[in-house]
Order: C-alpha cells, then structure tokens, then sequence
C-alpha cells in the first residue's frame, strides 16, 4: 500500500500561492488567519499562506494541550517568522473557557459519547476564536485539511476545523502534503510526527483513532474510486477498506452541502 506522492511541488507551491493571493485579492481583505496545531497540514498551509507577501497571523490555542504539540508549533511559528516579514502570531489561551464549559453542561453517562463531544467542542472553540480574529482583522480563515481527510473519511469537526473560508490544500493527499511540506521545509520534527488532531489532549494519533493509516486510507479512497468492494480483497487490504469505506459512508453529512428541504411551488 505504499504511496509516494508524484506531483511536481515547484509548479504545485506556485499555484497554491497564486490561488491564495488572488482570492483574497478578489475578497478585498488583508490576508490569512491559521490555527497552528504542530502537525504537518497546518504548518504547510502557513507556509503557503505566507508565500503571498500577504499578512498571516498564526494562532495557537490550546486546550490542555501536550506539550510535544506546542513545542512542534513554536518552532514552527519562529521559523515562519524569521522567513518571512509578512507574519505574525497570537495566542488564545482557552483552557478557562473549555472548563467553564465542561462545569456548566450537562454530563451524558455514555462515557465515549461525552469525550467525543468534548472533542469537537474543543474544535468548535477553535474555530469561534479563528473567526474573531478573522473578523477584527479583516483576514480569511484558511483550512488545514488534506483531501483524505476532507473527502474521503470526513476526519474533522463539523463547524470546528471544518469551518473555514477557502481550503488552500485539500485537493492534496497526505503523501502530497508531505511531499510539499518537505519541499517548502518544514521543520523537520513536524515532517516526522504522528499525525494527530489533538483534540483529546493526549498524543493519540489519528491512526489511533482511525484504525488505518493515511498510506492506506489513500490505497482505499483509490479503490473505491476504481469501484472495488471489501470482497475483492482479504486480509489487512480488506480491513482497511472496510474502515474507509465505513467513515465514507457515515461521514457523507460532512462532505455534502447542507440539505435544505424544498416545498413544491404548488404549495406556494
């Protein structure tokens, strides 16, 4: 299942930068605003972002947040810095407010279902704060997320991560992510970290929570565009196609614009 990305980054990078910079241009406002987590998705979205001369203010937000993921942001946020004049940064502490929150809400006993709440009340948090600053500003709430995880397993938060303005890189796979982020050079201890959402604040790893790997969900996302089924394959490859095809499925309110219930022109 292994899968090397085969784009060209040169021609990519540049065409991302151009998209980015006309859009905002066409938008008529000063630039970027990005949550920056420590991984490899946001941390190559800045970085683009950057590349437009544009102005990028690069947040942190933590919410009883690891350490390794705030020490992989820092360096990532000073290199940025020191590249390019453009950007600037901002923290938001919001750990009070997430425990204000938990203090006043009602408490579910399904223990699972409360901490995935939680969860994505965390990414909700972050996204409410994006958009302050985006409002104050005069900036676009640029995406974080890559096409696996946009598209394929609608691995992000509904109106949290997923609640963005334009979605520079999500048209990209993870290896291309990867592929791109190695190019643009991104830290190095970035590049090698498990990917993570950092919603849980542990270091469990999407993989973890997935059950399959990003190379393998990009193998499955590739077989169920070619109309394969979990019959065509055995072992691990069936496995693994079957928790794509799983979140695919479960996933689809996610990808798909709002459902909006029309009332036939008879009853007008």
């Amino acid at each position: 299942m292994q899968k090397n990305s085969t784009i060209n980054c040169e021609k990519v990078n540049e065409h991302i930068v151009n998209w980015l910079k006309t859009y905002a241009q066409n938008a008529k406002v000063n630039g970027f605003v990005i949550g920056i987590s420590g991984g490899i998705d946001s941390a190559l979205t800045s970085t683009l972002c950057a590349q437009t001369g544009l102005k990028v203010l690069c947040v942190e937000m933590p919410i009883h947040q690891a350490q390794s993921h705030v020490n992989r942001a820092h360096e990532h946020i000073a290199l940025l810095k020191n590249r390019y004049k453009n950007v600037d940064e901002t923290r938001i502490d919001l750990t009070p407010v997430f425990d204000t929150f938990k203090s006043v809400a009602p408490i579910s006993k399904d223990e699972l279902k409360l901490n995935l709440s939680l969860a994505n009340t965390r990414a909700r948090l972050r996204m409410t704060s994006l958009y302050y600053l985006a409002g104050i500003h005069g900036l676009l709430v640029a995406g974080t997320g890559n096409k696996v995880e946009d598209f394929g397993v609608g691995f992000f938060t509904k109106y949290g991560d997923g609640g963005v303005d334009l979605s520079p890189i999500a048209d990209l796979m993870k290896s291309d992510v990867r592929a791109l982020a190695t190019y643009l050079e991104v830290p190095e201890s970035i590049q090698k970290a498990a990917p993570t959402d950092g919603l849980f604040g542990d270091d469990r790893s999407d993989e973890d929570q997935i059950g399959a790997s990003y190379t393998e969900l990009e193998w499955a996302m590739a077989m169920l565009e070619n109309e394969k089924s979990a019959d065509d394959f055995t072992g691990r490859e069936k496995v693994v196609f079957e928790i794509y095809k799983r979140l695919n499925t479960i996933n689809q309110h996610k990808m798909n614009p709002i459902p909006v219930c029309l009332i036939p022109e008879i009853y007008k």
